[in-house]
């Protein structure tokens, strides 16, 4: 069966998907509680009160209609409703109309219950509030005149009042605990719209836990969708700039060349070069796309056999690397990261170093909580205050580090510093203790 139809009823906020949910529970269980209350226990001892009085208005009726004349019946009827605390009317000083008023709840009981106990009984009145009369037919009809408390208890109705008004200032309670915890989400979701607009609005985490989780999810992607968009224009600025210079040296040299003349070898040469510089900053801005993309899922993979498989790589190429260090926490050997990413850093991270030393040594420390690999050089290092700018797409601290082993495009400290943030860590650059040059550590959460 398809009840789709019952979603029109229901709130489509979630202030008001909320507030169902903990208020229609609430609701559910004081009608139950009040229904079998009213049906069991408050009829009951209605029930059991109107008993006694039929009894009492049973013994009035008697003696009356025992009674030879009406001035008998009057004093006998009278001398025994007195000490009950009933007030007799003989014969009826007005006409008795059966009813009750319709929020009279337990009139009904009082009247069916009347009527099953005194066959006699011709009208019970329970117009008003405080007071009931009972018309009681025969030779004599006469009306008994009793006050209400003596056939419904009042404690029920006291009970039924305590627990509506403990209900309703319970539910004022849990609304404004449930508007101050849902406020974050909102806040959270009018940021979210804001950013999806094209505006950077002020958000703070706060709230329960888990919104926080997600409020802190959220100023992170926000703040890496705006450096990437930072870092994409640095990019297309960082490679129309270096590109200009050797296209003018190659517009120059074609100019120079002379068709009636064979071409000099050392300008053919030049430009050979200018094409494959050209070349390699064109690859390296590739591999900078592919890094934003981090290419493949996350998978495991054994932590000592991935260095070992980096450092034999970098040795094969003829570069003086080694893995130094490794230590092995409590929490086992495995990664679960994006393997070709990570390697593409820890290469670039290589790659920086051999590029600016001589010497390069690795180690690496893995906790039940992180991993962290650090990659240290000999080289002239970079200064603290420019360590920041060097994180920066296409830029060279060429008055740090030293050309004598060729140039980069100013790519790959950007790149690793991209992929430890897409993995949730951070890049770090420092001072290296063991060989005085730069240390670059890739610091990762397990």
């Amino acid at each position: 069966m398809d009840f789709g139809w019952l979603k029109r009823f229901f709130p489509r906020g979630l202030y008001g998907r909320a507030a169902l949910i903990l208020f229609l529970p609430v609701v559910a269980v004081t009608l139950v509680v009040t229904v079998m209350f009213l049906q069991r226990h408050f009829e009951g001892v209605t029930r059991q009160m109107v008993e006694s009085a039929a009894a009492e208005i049973a013994l009035v009726a008697d003696r009356v209609q025992a009674a030879p004349d009406d001035a008998a019946a009057s004093s006998a009827g009278a001398a025994i409703a007195a000490p009950l605390g009933l007030t007799l009317e003989l014969p009826p000083a007005a006409p008795v109309t059966e009813g009750r008023q319709s929020y009279d709840f337990s009139g009904r009981v009082v009247i069916s219950e009347m009527h099953r106990q005194l066959p006699q009984v011709v009208a019970v009145d329970l117009w008003q509030v405080r007071q009931v009369r009972v018309l009681v037919g025969g030779e004599r009809p006469f009306v008994l005149e009793l006050p209400r408390r003596r056939l419904t208890a009042s404690n029920p109705h006291q009970l039924l009042v305590l627990m509506l008004g403990t209900s309703l200032l319970m539910t004022a309670i849990a609304t404004v605990f449930l508007r101050n915890q849902l406020r974050p989400i909102r806040r959270l979701a009018l940021a979210a719209e804001a950013y999806g607009r094209g505006e950077v609005t002020p958000y703070r985490p706060a709230g329960a836990i888990e919104v926080r989780s997600a409020g802190r999810a959220f100023v992170e992607m926000r703040a890496r969708i705006e450096r990437q968009n930072e870092q994409r224009k640095l990019m297309l600025t960082g490679i129309s700039h270096d590109l200009r210079t050797p296209l003018t040296r190659l517009r120059l040299g074609l100019s120079m060349l002379s068709p009636d003349l064979p071409p000099d070898p050392d300008e053919i040469a030049a430009m050979e070069r200018d094409v494959a510089e050209m070349g390699a900053m064109i690859d390296a801005f590739l591999d900078h796309a592919r890094a934003e993309a981090q290419d493949g899922a996350p998978e495991a993979v054994e932590a000592r056999e991935f260095l070992d498989e980096i450092v034999a790589d970098a040795q094969r190429g003829g570069h003086l690397v080694r893995l130094a260090d490794f230590q092995a926490g409590a929490g086992g050997g495995q990664l679960v990261v994006r393997v070709q990413a990570l390697r593409r850093a820890i290469e670039n991270l290589i790659a920086n170093a051999v590029r600016h030393g001589t010497r390069v040594e690795i180690a690496a420390r893995l906790t039940p909580r992180s991993f962290a690999v650090t990659v240290e050089d000999d080289g002239p290092g970079i200064p603290p205050e420019r360590r920041e700018e060097a994180l920066r797409p296409f830029v060279r601290l060429d008055s740090a580090r030293s050309r004598n082993q060729g140039q980069g495009a100013g790519l790959g400290l950007a790149i690793a510093a991209d992929i430890a943030r897409a993995h949730g860590g951070e890049l770090r650059l420092g001072d290296s203790a063991r060989l005085g040059g730069l240390k670059a550590e890739i610091v990762l959460p397990r």
